[in-house]
């Protein structure tokens, strides 16, 4: 079984993820071949709900090379699967604090399947994203001083 890591580092820069879930995701066939082969980008995936559904949406999953005209639409809204206490406990959190829902990474779960790492966020400012990358930097240096 390979191994895909399709991470969104935006989402680490502009948000502080406060608690993370792990979801789900529908998808067709010629989507799931597209992940298995690495080919999505989350660089402007959001999640927003559609009544008490959780939706990825701007999800880029790019069109399967071998699909005929079966393929899939690479920027469509797909469900993401949760149980009802969490999406209820997500989506209270996201109407009262003016939180928001960022999609942080999608893997290939033991059994095969696809899940997506999604995180409950709440915007940084721009001092925050400054220490950010005062820490990045400490780190860098720290790391080749000791190799």
């Amino acid at each position: 079984m390979q191994t895909i890591n399709i991470s969104n580092k935006k989402a680490y820069f502009e948000f502080e993820i406060l608690e993370k879930f792990t979801a789900g995701i529908v998808l067709s066939g010629t989507e799931i071949k597209s992940v298995r082969n690495g080919k999505a980008s989350m660089s402007d995936a959001f999640c927003s709900f559609t009544g008490t559904e959780l939706y990825i949406r701007n999800l880029h999953i790019s069109e399967y090379e071998m699909g005929t005209h079966y393929n899939h639409e690479p920027k469509r809204a797909r469900k993401l699967l949760l149980q009802k206490r969490e999406l209820r406990k997500l989506l209270n959190k996201v109407k009262e604090k003016g939180l928001t829902i960022m999609p942080l990474k999608i893997f290939l779960s033991s059994t095969g399947y696809a899940k997506v790492e999604i995180g409950l966020a709440k915007g940084k400012k721009v001092h925050d994203k400054r220490d950010s990358i005062k820490e990045k930097d400490l780190k860098r240096e720290s790391a080749r001083e000791h190799s």
